[in-house]
């Protein structure tokens, strides 16, 4: 291809190469959010940089904020420099891409410095401080106070996370909340996930759920939304109304359906309506996991779940108009949907094998469209 195009137009091999990158980018662009800029706005910044347009003026024929190409040419090219639309446009996708490898995960000699000195009581304002001392010509031997608690009390797992928080002069696991709280909405005595088994982590065991709210039309009418992390099996939940005691009741009914092999674990955000999760855990004899603030990554296959099934309830819906029947026979259709993820087998065939521990039978039926 690349050579054709030498052939064709009489350009360098450099250019032949760029334009391939670009067109290729351009193929891969599907779905854009308008909050950000676009390739296309990147290269009328780069026109307008051509022309000696302002930053203003390239702000208008965009639509956009002045400080928004400020921001861009600052942080992908100064005006004098190279401003390349492509260059600028892998750094957007790169840096917007999570979760973000912690500063810590990709340098293991801070990492090992951060570590010993923990090991030795020192405080993480004390570690920050006294590296950028000992270090005053090494970008990479800094960090902020910050970045070590976050990776203390959000990044770190299992055995480590005990052992290094340890450490600290107030041996929690858990940070303090600062500020003032709202003790009304709090979940008490959560387990989080960085707590979770090693063997739910690597989807080799079946009986681990994932759960989460789906919202109806203006946040009045909910369903519950439950996956099994190995299987990606859903089972959904007509919900009343949002109170942790009707969840809890709701949701326990719902997993005790199950053999108990297949009601090991539940992983949920910190919404309030699990405030009740040890009355669920009691009944259900599930173990219960909540995911760190903000991350719904925690729950990858959840949240994929819940946009497909944007396809039967799409947002504006008013939820509290679906049956439990009707729910059924959309997580019906659902699990009998072929995933790439199975080796293109169906959910339903992949929980039928989990529980009767045979080689799943392909033919489960075509789903039906959505309603």
């Amino acid at each position: 291809m690349v050579e054709e195009v030498i052939a064709e137009f009489g350009v360098t091999k450099r250019t032949a190469y760029r334009m391939r990158d670009e067109a290729f980018l351009s193929r891969r662009r599907l779905v854009h959010s308008p909050h950000r800029l676009s390739f296309a706005e990147r290269e009328r910044i780069l026109v307008g940089v051509a022309r000696g347009e302002s930053n203003a003026e390239i702000a208008r024929a965009l639509g956009r904020d002045r400080s928004t190409i400020g921001r861009e040419l600052a942080r992908c090219g100064p005006r004098r420099g190279n401003y390349s639309a492509l260059s600028a446009e892998r750094k957007a996708q790169t840096a917007c891409r999570r979760p973000k490898p912690t500063k810590l995960a990709s340098h293991p000699r801070l990492l090992l410095e951060v570590e010993q000195r923990l090991r030795e009581y020192c405080s993480p304002q004390q570690i920050a401080a006294r590296l950028k001392r000992e270090f005053p010509d090494d970008p990479e031997m800094r960090i902020s106070h910050e970045t070590i608690y976050q990776s203390l009390y959000v990044q770190a797992r299992g055995e480590l996370r005990r052992e290094l928080a340890a450490c600290l002069r107030t041996g929690r696991t858990r940070r303090k909340p600062q500020g003032r709280v709202d003790r009304r909405g709090g979940i008490q005595d959560m387990v989080m996930i960085s707590e979770r088994p090693a063997e739910i982590e690597d989807r080799a065991v079946p009986g681990h759920w994932e759960g989460d709210l789906l919202i109806g039309k203006r946040n009045q009418s909910q369903i519950a939304t439950l996956v099994e992390r190995s299987t990606r099996f859903v089972m959904l939940a007509a919900l009343k109304d949002r109170t942790p005691v009707h969840v809890a009741d709701v949701l326990a009914e719902r997993i005790g359906t199950l053999p108990a092999e297949l009601r090991r674990s539940l992983t949920w955000d910190q919404g309030r309506e699990l405030k009740a999760h040890k009355t669920f855990a009691i009944r259900a004899g599930v173990n219960v996991y909540f995911c760190d603030p903000r991350s719904p990554w925690q729950r990858g296959s959840n949240e994929n779940t819940n946009g497909l099934l944007r396809q039967y309830l799409p947002k504006g819906l008013d939820l509290s108009t679906r049956s439990q029947a009707d729910l059924d026979q959309i997580a019906d259709s659902l699990n009998r949907r072929p995933r790439k993820t199975l080796d293109w087998l169906t959910p339903a065939e992949k929980m039928l094998e989990a529980i009767t521990g045979q080689p799943a039978v392909i033919g489960s039926g075509r789903p039906e469209p959505p309603r």
